[in-house]
């Protein structure tokens, strides 16, 4: 008997090994599947123009340049278009923050009338696609005087119905009782928004960040509608604009495109910690 049961464990050991090998290596492809697009681009950057598309395809450039990326900060504002949408990425996610934490602390902790309903409305916003919304935006815009400001960019997509919903969840785990002390000390609501719940709810912080980050500084459609000037481009609408019916550089395109990916794999890696944290919450007891 303790001769049969050696054996079976020894084959329950073989088999898990088996199975992280095949797991491991069917993730190790899709992620070389995922990731191959992206490294051909940010080699291509480097690549003269003639390499670019050469054949038979080279994943690597016989000599390696920066004329792309010269060409692409002397002859285009490129460096605007990236600052613009620096400050509409940051600007906008700090305000969605503001927004959605204090949203969803309000309807987690507090109750009022009508709370119930005012919840299902705002989560009845997540099925309104933004199309639909569109022309009311455009004429509320327009009639602010907003066209070519930082804010008709910023203001129109930072209260996000998502991340109030989100922020109400982790705001739920905040124990009541430490609310309660707080306030017998004499803390405010404010206070308690700032001291108490903000430093408890940071990986719904981060997630949350993180998500409306992206959505900002990869939102291309609305900024097509609210920019005509050049020098209000935000960067994926100004790569967009390098592309002519004839004669593309695609040398500067790809540079472009790289640069533009930059802030996206840094904010991830930088919170890393905190998306993981944030989005398995809950799922130990």
């Amino acid at each position: 008997m303790a001769m049969m049961k050696s054996v079976r464990t020894e084959l329950t050991r073989a088999a898990s090994r088996w199975k992280t090998i095949v797991v491991t290596f069917i993730v190790g492809v899709v992620a070389v599947l995922m990731l191959a697009p992206y490294a051909f681009m940010a080699v291509s950057a480097f690549k003269p123009q003639g390499e670019i598309f050469a054949s038979p395809l080279r994943f690597f450039p016989r000599h390696y340049t920066t004329s792309s990326f010269d060409l692409l900060f002397k002859l285009l504002p490129y460096a605007r278009w990236y600052l613009n949408s620096f400050i509409v990425a940051v600007l906008g996610t700090a305000l969605t923050l503001v927004i959605s934490s204090m949203a969803g602390f309000a309807f987690a902790k507090y109750e009022f009338r009508f709370k119930s309903l005012l919840f299902v409305l705002v989560l009845g916003t997540v099925l309104v696609p933004f199309q639909v919304l569109l022309v009311p935006q455009f004429r509320i815009i327009r009639a602010l005087g907003g066209f070519n400001t930082y804010w008709a960019l910023i203001v129109p997509l930072a209260a996000n119905a998502f991340a109030v919903f989100l922020m109400r969840q982790y705001t739920i785990s905040v124990p009541d009782e430490l609310l309660d002390a707080a306030r017998v000390e004499g803390a405010g609501e404010f206070s308690l928004w700032w001291r108490i719940v903000l430093p408890v709810v940071r990986p719904g912080l981060a997630v949350v960040g993180t998500i409306t980050f992206l959505a900002y500084w990869n939102d291309f459609f609305w900024p097509l509608i609210m920019t005509t000037e050049p020098k209000m481009f935000v960067v994926n609408l100004g790569i967009a604009s390098l592309i002519g019916p004839y004669d593309n550089q695609y040398g500067v395109l790809l540079a472009g495109a790289l640069l533009a990916s930059l802030p996206v794999i840094i904010a991830f890696l930088f919170f890393q910690r905190h998306i993981i944290a944030g989005l398995t919450a809950g799922a130990v007891k």
